[in-house]
């Protein structure tokens, strides 16, 4: 038997096939750039790997590729549909509405479809993607898996804020926070790592990327998030701008002209590295023209790292204490720069990071001196395990 997890994105389709009792990964694939003419698919089946361009309209189109691939006779791995017994839909925002994974049924999507608004850019992809899989495996479980929920033991004192209490009575206007099945990943692997109960450690855990957040874990539980009330807020981000003055908004509406859509579309999609730089959102390549001179680019590597070790000592503060950063996510993960200048020029207060150790690559891994008071880690995060031992806990009750 297997379970099949989903993360849609506006334009793209991520996938991961695992055997159900082993947790092995029998398939992998993206589905790239749907919608436009130069869709493709790339996939990973039996440890080949595989590229097709496909034309793929919609995500029902994705979808039904990635079945006939995974059903395909002489390569595939699934002898039926039938084999495939739930399914597994990464959703970023479920409001209140929930605090851990749930079977999803016409009320969850109807949950689901309202907290739309507080997450434009990602709930409406999953949205379709759960409705296709209903179109075209309909019978087997599906299961909402959300980014919020690991955030929902944040207390009042943290994810309140300090508008008229009625906005949050009428209409919920709270910190939620996000990335919560990667930080929730991340510290139970980082207390197995440590060899200490997670309920010993206060973790602050890093998820760096093109989106990033970070998550203030205190005996394993999720006392803050950088995220906020949408995936907006916090760290500057690729094409996000995180953190800024409120009346900067209002500056744009009323001085420059802009359209409440369109504010909100710059502040999404055209700010954060890509808007300080003017070339790109990805840090890979920042850091090339950082290091051939590009100011801009400098600029935008300094903000990054500086947004990241501002929120690391918020939440030592606000946890009265530290025992671990953990780096995970593309950047947390692959960026040896990055690492160190987030961590540089805190030696004082025990945290020591070993050049040698950060400049290893692959695998969890301790990156602290050995004089360091803090542990610092790499962990891997690993977003669709998580997912899919949900989806199995709660097939398993049925």
């Amino acid at each position: 038997m297997f379970v099949l997890v989903i993360n849609a994105g506006s334009s793209s389709l991520k996938y991961q096939l695992f055997r159900k009792e082993s947790e092995e990964v029998m398939a992998k694939g993206l589905c790239e750039k749907i919608g436009n003419a130069d869709s493709f698919h790339k996939y990973e089946i039996k440890d080949s790997e595989s590229e097709v361009t496909v034309l793929l309209k919609n995500h029902h189109d994705a979808i039904q590729v990635v079945l006939d691939t995974l059903l395909d006779k002489e390569n595939g791995v699934v002898g039926s549909l039938d084999e495939i017994v739930a399914i597994g839909h990464r959703v970023v925002h479920g409001g209140e509405y929930f605090s851990q994974s749930v079977v999803i049924d016409d009320e969850v999507v109807a949950r689901i479809e309202e907290c739309v608004p507080l997450a434009p850019l990602h709930n409406p992809p999953s949205l379709v993607g759960i409705k296709a899989c209903f179109d075209l495996m309909p019978g087997t479980m599906q299961v909402a898996v959300f980014d919020t929920a690991f955030h929902q033991t944040i207390p009042p004192k943290s994810y309140m804020y300090p508008l008229p209490y009625e906005m949050y009575e009428q209409h919920r206007i709270r910190k939620y926070g996000f990335h919560g099945t990667s930080h929730r990943y991340v510290a139970a692997r980082t207390g197995e790592f440590l060899n200490t109960p997670i309920q010993q450690l206060k973790i602050v855990s890093c998820h760096l990327g093109n989106g990033c957040s970070l998550t203030a874990v205190d005996g394993g539980n999720s006392v803050d998030n950088s995220m906020g009330f949408t995936p907006l807020d916090g760290l500057m981000m690729g094409t996000r701008c995180g953190s800024v003055d409120p009346s900067i908004v209002v500056y744009m509406i009323e001085k420059l002209g802009m359209a409440p859509a369109e504010a909100e579309n710059t502040m999404n999609r055209k700010s954060g590295l890509l808007g300080v730089t003017g070339l790109t959102n990805d840090l890979r390549d920042v850091r090339a023209a950082a290091e051939d001179g590009n100011e801009r680019a400098i600029l935008a590597y300094e903000m990054y790292s500086n947004s990241v070790k501002k929120f690391i000592g918020q939440y030592a503060f606000e946890m009265g204490g530290l025992d671990a950063i953990v780096f995970c996510g593309g950047v947390g993960e692959n960026d040896v720069r990055m690492r160190k200048m987030i961590l540089d020029g805190l030696e004082d207060l025990g945290i020591v990071l070993d050049d040698e150790k950060n400049q290893k690559f692959g695998g969890e891994r301790e990156i602290n001196a050995d004089d360091s008071k803090i542990s610092l880690l790499v962990i891997p995060t690993n977003e669709e395990l998580m997912i899919v031992r949900d989806v199995v806990s709660l097939y398993d009750r049925v």
